[in-house]
């Protein structure tokens, strides 16, 4: 397309206008250009407060960008590249364990199945533990029937404190070995999903060392 000379002549004022204000700036040493709210770029030996968080560029004196300036990262966004960072480290950190610790994937699944053999070893304890707890309870409870306020007798006696005290102790072990046995479970679940993802990425380090 061909610009008519009217308006080839006003761009080449434009242009030139853009130049003489980076020299004029230029000739204290540095100059920066940045662009304000609205795209418009300015040039100048300082940033104006306004602007002194935003991205820029460093001029020499001949006007030719030397340098650059990124816009200051909002709290938020520097959290976010801590985190990333703190991310990346932890990932290399793990890596280089797995490959200095392990020679082949076949390492991994069996230090993965002697630790799930001595969780599950630790839940077949407990949950016999539990079995042998809920004969007892079983038992206690039995022997309450007889007493107030579990028997329909008019006459019953009131339940001895004994009685009452081993049947609370023993209903409270009951609770805490069934969480005990759950947080196992879940201990279980775990351990696999963390080894199935080392077998894993140890396999793309083999294929790829980092």
């Amino acid at each position: 397309m061909r610009l008519s000379r009217p308006v080839l002549s006003l761009l080449l004022l434009a242009l030139a206008c853009a130049a003489g204000s980076v020299r004029a700036q230029s000739d204290k040493g540095i100059a920066y250009r940045w662009v304000d709210e609205h795209g418009v770029v300015h040039y100048g030996d300082s940033i104006p407060p306004k602007y002194a968080r935003s991205s820029r560029e460093i001029l020499n004196s001949q006007g030719v960008e030397i340098g650059h300036i990124d816009a200051a990262k909002t709290p938020a966004q520097a959290a976010a590249e801590a985190r990333a960072r703190a991310q990346r480290v932890a990932q290399q950190q793990h890596d280089y364990f797995l490959l200095s610790t392990y020679t082949s994937v076949k390492d991994i699944e069996s230090l993965r199945d002697e630790r799930l053999s001595q969780i599950e070893a630790q839940q077949t304890a407990a949950r016999q533990y539990v079995q042998s707890l809920q004969s007892r309870l079983d038992s206690l409870q039995s022997r309450a029937q007889g007493f107030k306020p579990y028997s329909s007798q008019p006459n019953a006696p009131r339940m001895p404190d004994d009685l009452a005290q081993e049947l609370v102790q023993t209903l409270s072990e009951v609770r805490v070995q069934d969480q005990a046995i759950q947080a196992r479970m879940e201990q279980e679940a775990q351990v696999k999903a963390q080894f199935q993802s080392d077998i894993e990425r140890c396999e793309q380090l083999k294929v790829a060392p980092p």
